[in-house]
């Protein structure tokens, strides 16, 4: 299992910070997982696969 650091989910998504934290919020992204008091991270599988999930639906829109 591999964890993203902020900036790599960043780069991944193309999104910033506060969009992916709002996302985040509504339940529409992986969840973070805090690893101490100042460090967050994603699972990589999960961020991959919220990207998967976009690029499958590009197809069924009108």
């Amino acid at each position: 299992m591999r964890l993203l650091s902020k900036r790599q989910v960043k780069e991944l998504v193309l999104y910033s910070p506060q969009h992916i934290a709002r996302l985040e919020a509504a339940g529409q992204f992986p969840k973070r997982v805090r690893l101490g008091n100042n460090r967050v991270g994603w699972v990589e599988a999960e961020v991959l696969e919220w990207l998967q999930e976009r690029i499958d639906a590009r197809g069924q829109q009108h």
